[in-house]
C-alpha cells in the first residue's frame, strides 16, 4: 500500500520524494489544495503521520535499501541523525551563506556527509538547498566549488531528477502558479525562490546550475557505470595522470558504479617493473578505491586470437613499408603497396611476425580503413608489431604485440567498461576507436558498446607533461630521478611540500570541464598553504653567510632555556625550548637593515635597542652592541627579527635550504617548439644555514616553518655532526615566489 505525502505546492519537500524514488518507496504526491505557508510536509501511512525528519527516517528504513540510506551499524545512523538535524537548521535567510560556507569546508575532502555512500543525510541537505532562494546566488558565487559539486552530485542521480520533475510538475498546475524550480536536470528555468516559505527537513533545494561536474556521463545508469585508469608503465604518474585517475573514480562513485586499474602494459621496451611499482604507490597515495587490478598482457591471447580473425575478415593486412615512408603516405593519404595482399598472404606473415622471425621483424599489422580520410588516425593506422624485447610480465612468451589502439577497445569492451574517460587531445581518435570496437564486434559476438568522454587535459605553465620529455631529464641527469621535487609526479610534489589533500582538493575544484587552459602552479600551492599553515610546527634558522653577533650588555649572564609551543594556536605540535643568552645570530640581511639608537623586537622575547653597528669596508655589518628593553611596545617597532642564542649549551644544527625553480623557461610550450631549448640552466639553489636545537627530531616529510622564511619539508632529517638537515622550501604560492629565478 502506498503511503501518501501531502504538502504545500509552493514549499516541495524534495528530499522526502527523492528518498522515496531512491529507495524505491511506493509514494504518492499530493498537494494540498487547502495548505498556506504555515503547513508543513506530511506523510501519512496505515493511518499514522509523520513530520519533519522523522520522514526520511520512516522512509529509509522502508526501502529495500535500508543500509545503503540509514547506514549499516549504529555510528553511521546516528552520524546520519545528527545530520537530519543539521539540515533541520538550514533555512533561507541571511544565515545561509555561513552555514554553506561550513558545509563547503566539511566536503573539502569528501564526497559524501557520512562515510562512502549516499545516504539520507546527504539527501536531507540537499533538500533544503534545493528548496532555498538563495542558493543559486550563494552557488554560483565562486565561494563554495566543493558544496556545488556534491549538490551537482546528488542532482544528477536519475531517480532524484525524477523526484525534482515530479514535484516541480505538480507545483506548475495550479493556475497562476510560479514558474517551477529548476531543478538540477529539470531543464527549466525558474526559481525556486518565487515558491516563497522555508523548507522543513523533509524538504530542500535550491535551483542547480553549471558546476564542476554539471555534465553527466552519456547513458549512464546506477549501479551499472565502469570506468577505468588504464596507466601506462613507462614511468611514474604525473599531475596531469591524478586527474584521470581522481575524475575515474568520481564518476565511478557518482553512480555507483566500479573502477578498474588497468596496467596498459603493450609496449615491452619503455616498461619496467620499477614503474609498476611506483604507479602502485601514487594510487595508493592518492587514495584511490579501485575495484580490480588489471593487466592488457592478460588478454594477449585473446588478441592474437582477434588479429586472425581480422586478418581473414580482410580488415587487417601485412606491411612492410619503412617506418618514414609509411608516415608520409599516412600524411599524404597515399594507399600503401602491400594494402592489396591477399588474406593468405598476410597471415603467412602473421605467422612470421608471432614467431619474431627477420621476415616477420620487418612487417606491421595495419587496420585497413580509409587512406583517404580527412581524419589523419582513419589512415590505416598500426594494429600490431614485432619486438623481442623482454616483456616486465611475460617475459619472451610473445614477439607481437598490440598498440594501444588496437588493444584498448578490446579490452574495454571484454572488462565491462561503460564509460572510457580520455582527454580531449585524443579527440580524433574516437571515431578510429568506435570503428575498431565495431570491427571486433562483428568477430567477437557479445562485445558490448563502449561510450568515449572527453575532458580538458591538466596543463601547467613552465610545465611538460609528456612522458618522453619527462624521461629525457632523467636520462639526461638534469634532475635526480622521477621523484625529484622539480618533476611534475605526484612523487616530486609530494617530495617538495604537497599534501595530497591539497593536490586532491584542486583537481576535483577543476572539475570536468572540456576547456583546455594553462593552469598558474600558485593555485594548488596556494591552496596547500592553507592546509600547512594551521598545523605545522615553527622553527628558528639564520643563514650562515654573513651572520652576525649581537651582543647585549645587560643579556643573561648565563644562558637560560624557556618552553614554547611549537605552534601557538595549534597545542598538537608540541613544545619546543628556546634558549636566550647574552649573544645572538642575525642574519646579515637583517643586520644591514638596522640603524643605531632604532628598537626593534627579538621575536619570543622582547624588545631591544640597538647600540652600535660595525661594517667592513665593504659596508657588510660585522658586529652589532645593543641593550634589552622587554617594557616596550612590540606593536611600535618597525622591524621583528628571528635570532638563535650563541652559547656553549645551545648547539645548533648545520641546515642546508634548498629552493627550486621551474624546468621550462617558456610560460607555454607549442607543439613545435624544441623543447630541449627551453630547458631552464639553473634550477637548484642551496644555502647553508644553522637551525635550533629542537629541530634534531624532525622526520622526513614532516613539514614546518622556519619563522621569516617560509615552509620547508624535510628530505633528510639529522643524521649526525657533519651532515645538514635538508630542507625543501614549500612554495605558498605567492606570485614573486612563482617566477623565473634564473631571470629574476
Amino acid at each position: 500500500m502506498a503511503a501518501t505525502l501531502s504538502f504545500w505546492d509552493r514549499n516541495p519537500p524534495y528530499a522526502a520524494l527523492a528518498v522515496a524514488r531512491l529507495g524505491a518507496v511506493p509514494v504518492n504526491a499530493v498537494p494540498d489544495p487547502k495548505a498556506t505557508k504555515e503547513t508543513v510536509a506530511t506523510l501519512s501511512v496505515a493511518g499514522e503521520t509523520f513530520t519533519g525528519p522523522m520522514i526520511l527516517k520512516y522512509l529509509a528504513r522502508a526501502s529495500a535499501k535500508r543500509d545503503e540510506l540509514y547506514g549499516t551499524d549504529a555510528l553511521v545512523a546516528c552520524q546520519v541523525d545528527q545530520w537530519l538535524e543539521t539540515a533541520a537548521g538550514i533555512v533561507s535567510g541571511a544565515s545561509l551563506e555561513g552555514q554553506c560556507v561550513a558545509l563547503n569546508d566539511f566536503l573539502t575532502l569528501r564526497t559524501f556527509l557520512v562515510g562512502y555512500s549516499l545516504t539520507i543525510a546527504d539527501l536531507a541537505v540537499w533538500g533544503q538547498l534545493q528548496a532555498s532562494p538563495l542558493w543559486k546566488k550563494i552557488r554560483t558565487g565562486g565561494k563554495v566549488p566543493h558544496l556545488a559539486r556534491w549538490f551537482t552530485f546528488c542532482s544528477e542521480l536519475p531517480p532524484i531528477k525524477a523526484a525534482v520533475d515530479e514535484l516541480d510538475a505538480l507545483g506548475s498546475k495550479k493556475p497562476g502558479a510560479p514558474a517551477a524550480a529548476g531543478g538540477a536536470g529539470a531543464g527549466k528555468g525558474g526559481d525556486a525562490g518565487k515558491k516563497g516559505g522555508e523548507a522543513g527537513a523533509a524538504a530542500g533545494g535550491g535551483e542547480a546550475s553549471t558546476g564542476s561536474f554539471d555534465i553527466g556521463l552519456p547513458g549512464a545508469e546506477e549501479g551499472k557505470v565502469v570506468t577505468r585508469f588504464p596507466p601506462e608503465p613507462s614511468g611514474y604518474l604525473h599531475i596531469g595522470h591524478a586527474k584521470a585517475a581522481l575524475l575515474n573514480q568520481y564518476f565511478a562513485d557518482m553512480y555507483k558504479g566500479k573502477l578498474i586499474v588497468r596496467f596498459d602494459d603493450t609496449n615491452p621496451s619503455k616498461e619496467k617493473d620499477e614503474f609498476v611499482e611506483n604507479i602502485l604507490k601514487d594510487i595508493a597515495d592518492l587514495g584511490l578505491r579501485y575495484d580490480r587490478l588489471t593487466y592488457t598482457s592478460d588478454y594477449f591471447p585473446q588478441l592474437l586470437e582477434l588479429g586472425d580473425k581480422m586478418i581473414r575478415a580482410g580488415l587487417m593486412y601485412a606491411d612492410d613499408t619503412p617506418v618514414e615512408q609509411m608516415r608520409e603516405q599516412r600524411g599524404k593519404g597515399e594507399e600503401s603497396a602491400c594494402r592489396g595482399r591477399s588474406v593468405e598472404e598476410n597471415l603467412r606473415i602473421w605467422e612470421e611476425m608471432k614467431a619474431g622471425s627477420e621476415v616477420g621483424l620487418t612487417n606491421a599489422m595495419r587496420f585497413k580503413i580509409d587512406m583517404k580520410s580527412v581524419n589523419g588516425t582513419m589512415r590505416d593506422p598500426v594494429a600490431f608489431r614485432c619486438n623481442q624485447t623482454h616483456h616486465w610480465r611475460t617475459g619472451h612468451k610473445y614477439k607481437v604485440y598490440p598498440t594501444y589502439d588496437c588493444a584498448c577497445p578490446f579490452v574495454d569492451a571484454v572488462e565491462g567498461v561503460t564509460h572510457a574517460l580520455r582527454t580531449s587531445e585524443y579527440k580524433d581518435r574516437e571515431e578510429q576507436y568506435y570503428w575498431i570496437l565495431s570491427a571486433y564486434q562483428k568477430l567477437w559476438p557479445g562485445l558490448p558498446n563502449v561510450h568515449i568522454w572527453d575532458y580538458s587535459r591538466l596543463n601547467f605553465v613552465n610545465t611538460v607533461l609528456s612522458k618522453r620529455k619527462l624521461t629525457w631529464f632523467v636520462d639526461t641527469g638534469r634532475v635526480e630521478s622521477w621523484n625529484d621535487p622539480r618533476m611534475p609526479t605526484v612523487q616530486g610534489i609530494l617530495r617538495r611540500g604537497m599534501q595530497i589533500e591539497a593536490l586532491k582538493e584542486f583537481i576535483l575544484s577543476q572539475g570536468a570541464s572540456k576547456n583546455v587552459t594553462y593552469q598558474e602552479w600558485d593555485k594548488i600551492w596556494t591552496i596547500n598553504k592553507k592546509l600547512i599553515d594551521p598545523v605545522c610546527p615553527r622553527h628558528t634558522a639564520v643563514e650562515e653567510a654573513g651572520k652576525v653577533l649581537l651582543t647585549l650588555e645587560d643579556g643573561p649572564a648565563e644562558p637560560e632555556v624557556v618552553t614554547m609551543p611549537r605552534h601557538k594556536k595549534h597545542a598538537p605540535a608540541g613544545l619546543k625550548a628556546v634558549t636566550r643568552s647574552r649573544q645572538l645570530w642575525l642574519d646579515q640581511a637583517d643586520a644591514a637593515s638596522l640603524a643605531e639608537g632604532e628598537e626593534v623586537t627579538l621575536m619570543d622575547w622582547g624588545n631591544a635597542v640597538v647600540k652600535t653597528i660595525t661594517r667592513d669596508a665593504a659596508g657588510a655589518v660585522t658586529a652589532l652592541s645593543g641593550h634589552l628593553n622587554l617594557a616596550g611596545d612590540v606593536k611600535k617597532t618597525r622591524l621583528k627579527l628571528t635570532w638563535l642564542a650563541h652559547a656553549p649549551a645551545c648547539e645548533l644544527l648545520p641546515l642546508s635550504l634548498v629552493d627550486f625553480d621551474y624546468l621550462i623557461t617558456k610560460k607555454k610550450v607549442e607543439e613545435d617548439d624544441n623543447f630541449q631549448d627551453l630547458v631552464n640552466p639553473t634550477t637548484r639553489f642551496e644555502k647553508a644555514a644553522l637551525g635550533d636545537p629542537n629541530m634534531r627530531t624532525l622526520q622526513k616529510g614532516e613539514v614546518l616553518q622556519l619563522e621569516r622564511k617560509g615552509y620547508f619539508v624535510v628530505d633528510e632529517p639529522y643524521r649526525g655532526p657533519g651532515r645538514p638537515i635538508v630542507l625543501f622550501a614549500i612554495p605558498d604560492g605567492r606570485a614573486k615566489s612563482q617566477v623565473i629565478k634564473t631571470a629574476a
